[in-house]
């Protein structure tokens, strides 16, 4: 098990649990709002909501990605502003989360409430090698077929 470092940003997070598993199957960590009362999120507002937490990852082989939870999207049309967040492995600042209202009703946002969920990654580290062009014998049946090639 990979340990990650994990450092107390805001005083009120006290009143909440840190990020943990919910059930010993859950992949993600669930992330909550350190917020110190209910903040009001309009239709088609976006709001950046602090987890009162950082991390710090250190292992360049290892990020942090930052997810939906899937019922907050469904519900209440409530999502990522930038739909994934990404955590590199030297980032040490609060964790915080892009809150959407995509859905047309006001969605209240209560202290605590679990909004996101951190989910930790390998990454595999590559270096590019510019090229003129592509060996003709490696011709793949894609080719350079984009957007929608296989409808």
């Amino acid at each position: 098990m990979k340990i990650i470092n994990i450092k107390i940003i805001r005083n009120n997070i006290n009143n909440f649990s840190l990020p943990q598993h919910i059930t010993p199957g859950s992949a993600g960590l669930d992330l909550l709002a350190c917020i110190e009362k209910p903040v009001s999120i309009l239709p088609k507002e976006t709001r950046l909501i602090p987890t009162g937490i950082a991390i710090y990852i250190e292992d360049i082989e290892v990020a942090g990605i930052i997810l939906p939870r899937s019922g907050l999207g469904h519900y209440y049309g409530i999502v990522l502003g930038n739909t994934i967040g990404l955590i590199d492995s030297d980032y040490q600042g609060e964790i915080m989360i892009s809150l959407w209202n995509r859905g047309s009703n006001k969605f209240i946002l209560y202290p605590g409430k679990r909004i996101a969920q951190l989910l930790f990654i390998s990454i595999l580290r590559v270096k590019l090698s510019l090229v003129k062009s592509f060996d003709p014998f490696m011709k793949t049946i894609r080719g350079v077929k984009g957007f929608g090639h296989s409808m």
